[in-house]
């Protein structure tokens, strides 16, 4: 079972035919939406967030996900029990067999296509289950399905909350100082391209440790969102849920943006007229998907993990690098200005937050104070073995 069609906004369309109908639905009176088969469902309810193509594509995924996996057990999403549930997590945490679950990226139409590049996190099989408890909820509703068995969860709150006290996925301040030096080294090719590239990839970790924007924002940036208003720049964003902001351009962002332009060979700011990417593809003019630029960034990660090995850094900091998604640039961005004292309102609108507990994750003070203030309980009860050197 697997897609026949590559279109952004798509629904689910299957190669076999689910078995599932309208002819096995109990009380055909009862459903709420015009669907024949599972596939179909699902596909009125990912409509549902048509208006926000990230989140659709997103969503898409995880629903097809379970779909394939009920094809593969035989059963139905009515016929999904809370075991069930037990047992699709385990498979997310390990999709065997491997040879027909797990492959490299690839195009939907390519035979090697496959659905998962590898076992989820804890945490990536957490905002799974949340939004397949989502999509669950909105198919009872709709009559498509007799329950719901994320209902008969006894943790289903712990399961499910996708939070933790704190952010821990960003990058510590001594990395981050080391990347961005690490980053103004010049480029090892002897051709423009070679300077072009890095000066990209310069200015890309720069726009996201500076404004804290999502990979997809930064993606969809135009020239012309950077504008000036009363002698101070602003940054015009629409953000999740459709959500339109703007965000201060600190003097850090404003040469980093002049810098980018003179490589583009553009005047030092943007114009009201320019309605054209920031960041742009090697041929200079054309823009650049959300997957080119999470790629640009998770490569640049991977290469500043090589080079810190070979330069017998600390390897905790290694593995920090290797382990860095291009969202860590955002969570760093908020982090740090949380240590510099930015307040929890100012923090929160630069976040876009719609909650401020969501913000406060941010806060490490409290913490390292805590520590602080316990690191002298138990002093002289261990004796230190430097005090024998």
């Amino acid at each position: 079972m697997t897609l026949t069609s590559t279109t952004a906004l798509t629904p689910l369309t299957f190669e076999l035919p689910d078995p599932r109908s309208t002819s096995a639905v109990s009380s055909p009176s009862t459903v709420h939406i015009p669907a024949r088969n599972d596939a179909e469902a699902v596909s009125q309810w990912l409509m549902e967030y048509r208006e926000s193509p990230r989140t659709f594509r997103h969503y898409r995924k995880e629903a097809e996900r379970l779909l394939l996996w009920l094809h593969d057990q035989s059963l139905t999403l009515d016929q999904m029990t809370r075991e069930h549930l037990d047992a699709f997590e385990r498979f997310l945490a390990d999709p065997t067999p491997r040879e027909r679950w797990v492959g490299s990226v690839s195009r939907r139409s390519d035979p090697a296509w496959r659905p998962f590049r590898g076992p989820l996190s804890p945490a990536s099989r957490r905002q799974t289950l949340v939004i397949l408890q989502g999509l669950l909820s909105w198919l009872l509703e709709a009559g498509w399905v007799s329950h719901n068995p994320f209902r008969l969860m006894r943790n289903k709150r712990q399961r499910l909350d996708n939070r933790t006290a704190t952010v821990e996925r960003y990058l510590e301040r001594p990395l981050w100082n080391w990347l961005w030096q690490w980053l103004q080294r010049p480029s090892a090719g002897q051709i423009p391209s070679a300077d072009y590239a890095q000066a990209r990839r310069r200015f890309a970790v720069g726009f996201g440790y500076l404004l804290a924007p999502r990979v997809s924002e930064m993606a969809q940036a135009r020239m012309n969102d950077f504008i000036e208003r009363e002698g101070r720049w602003w940054w015009r964003v629409v953000g999740k849920g459709q959500k339109a902001a703007q965000v201060p351009v600190p003097p850090a962002m404003r040469a980093l943006l002049t810098q980018w332009r003179r490589t583009l060979g553009l005047s030092d700011m943007p114009a009201l007229h320019e309605d054209t990417p920031v960041l742009r593809a090697l041929n200079g003019r054309d823009g650049i998907t959300d997957n080119q630029l999470y790629r640009l960034l998770r490569q640049t990660f991977q290469q500043a993990a090589a080079a810190l090995e070979a330069e017998e850094g600390d390897p905790r900091y290694v593995q920090q690098l290797r382990m860095a998604t291009p969202h860590w640039l955002r969570h760093t961005a908020l982090t740090h200005q949380a240590q510099s004292g930015v307040e929890m309102r100012y923090l929160a609108q630069t976040a876009r937050h719609s909650r401020l507990d969501t913000t406060a994750r941010y806060l490490h003070t409290e913490a390292e104070e805590w520590h602080e203030q316990l690191s002298h309980h138990g002093q002289g009860l261990v004796q230190d073995d430097t005090d024998h050197q």
